[in-house]
C-alpha cells in the first residue's frame, strides 16, 4: 500500500512551523528532510523517522516499525502534536547526516 497525497499534506501542515522542509516521493512513500537532511519518511500513511539519540530521548516509549521489507527499524510518530514534532526536529537535526555529494 502507497500513501495518500492527503496524508503528506496533513504532515507537511503539521510541521509547517519548521523552514526548510521538504520531501521526496519515492516508490508511492514520501521522503521527508529538514535542512536538507533525511529525517524519516511517509510509509503506508505513517511517520516513521530515524531513530537518533534525541528522537528516543524525546520518543521514549516509541514504538518500532519496519517501512518496508528489508529496511531497518524506525520510531513511529504521533503526528497530532505539531508543537513536540517542531522540538523533536530541532533536536534531531544536529544528529543527522549532511546530505551525500552529488558526483
Amino acid at each position: 500500500m502507497s500513501s495518500s497525497k492527503a496524508y503528506l499534506q496533513f504532515v507537511l501542515e503539521q510541521l509547517s512551523g519548521l523552514e526548510k522542509i521538504t520531501y521526496r516521493s519515492m516508490m508511492g512513500e514520501y521522503l521527508l528532510y529538514y535542512n536538507g537532511k533525511l529525517f524519516g519518511g511517509i510509509y503506508d500513511n505513517r511517520l516513521l523517522i530515524k531513530p537518533v539519540k534525541s528522537a528516543l530521548a524525546y520518543l521514549p516509549n516509541a514504538v518500532y516499525e519496519i517501512p518496508y521489507d528489508g529496511a531497518k527499524e524506525m520510531l513511529l510518530v504521533d503526528v497530532e502534536d505539531k508543537a513536540l514534532l517542531a522540538k523533536l526536529l530541532l533536536a534531531m537535526e544536529a544528529e543527522l547526516p549532511a546530505p551525500k555529494k552529488k558526483k
